[in-house]
């Protein structure tokens, strides 16, 4: 993952982004007007900032992309595993805000897949011989209830890609060191079969660090993705204050930054 910038907007772009047709990455928390604890670029409709400040933002990100805000697809996250997928021209997609999924897919050039977090991952997909982007909300649930692998189960079983030909990049979350987890996460993840000694580290008696970008990697890779198409970014959310906005961190009283990817 590299730092760049587009007007305004700073950004952490996937190393593989500028040989293919499209715009992907994850903005950071700054470049934009919302006041503290929102401070600057929250682009989260979902959150006790003023609207217009968000909507302020939203106009700044797309400008900075040549685009309108109409072309802005982001949807209600509930910490599921529903996908949905645009497969036909859209003028105006505000009407999807509501909708709840953690998931988007596409196959239409112009619109922008957006995917809000403040600690869970934001992942990316692209697959170049189809021309498909898709990109998903991963916590702890999502990551259980595996909605990366319903999202290549829909790009296998709806638009013919191969998960070898997937280019895809992991953007900043929580990193283990700042998140703890107790047995009732443990055993979600075991009763789904997931490696759970792969991905958690014990902390003390009950408690575990769990690795959530390392859970999508690897699911990413059971799925067939190869390694070195997954760009990763070892940046904390929690951590890294001056970047990313952080629910654990603020209290849950923060803003969210955004993955995006965009088909030109």
């Amino acid at each position: 993952m590299v730092s760049t910038r587009q007007g305004k907007i700073a950004y952490l772009k996937p190393e593989w982004a500028d040989k293919f047709p499209l715009c992907a990455g994850f903005s950071t928390r700054n470049g934009g007007v919302s006041r503290p604890p929102f401070n600057s670029l929250n682009l989260g409709f979902g959150t006790d900032d003023q609207r217009h400040n968000v909507e302020g933002n939203r106009s700044t990100f797309c400008r900075a992309f040549d685009m309108s805000p109409r072309k802005l697809l982001t949807v209600n996250q509930v910490h599921g595993t529903d996908v949905l997928i645009v497969d036909e021209p859209n003028q105006d997609l505000f009407h999807f805000l509501s909708l709840e999924c953690d998931a988007i897919i596409t196959n239409q050039p112009g619109i922008m897949l957006g995917i809000l977090v403040a600690d869970c991952y934001p992942v990316l997909f692209y697959d170049p011989t189809n021309g498909v982007i898709a990109a998903a909300h991963v916590g702890w649930r999502g990551a259980v209830g595996g909605v990366i692998g319903k999202v290549l189960k829909a790009l296998v079983n709806i638009f013919g890609i191969l998960p070898a030909d997937l280019y895809c990049a992991v953007g900043a979350g929580i990193s283990p060191k700042c998140y703890e987890v107790d047995r009732v996460v443990r055993d979600a993840f075991q009763k789904e079969g997931h490696a759970w000694k792969k991905i958690a580290e014990e902390a003390t008696y009950g408690r575990w660090k769990l690795d959530i970008g390392k859970s999508c990697i690897l699911q990413l890779e059971g799925e067939g993705v190869p390694a070195e198409h997954i760009a990763k970014t070892d940046c904390c959310s929690c951590t890294h204050r001056e970047l990313f906005f952080s629910y654990r961190r603020d209290g849950g009283n923060t803003g969210r930054q955004m993955g995006f990817i965009m088909l030109k």
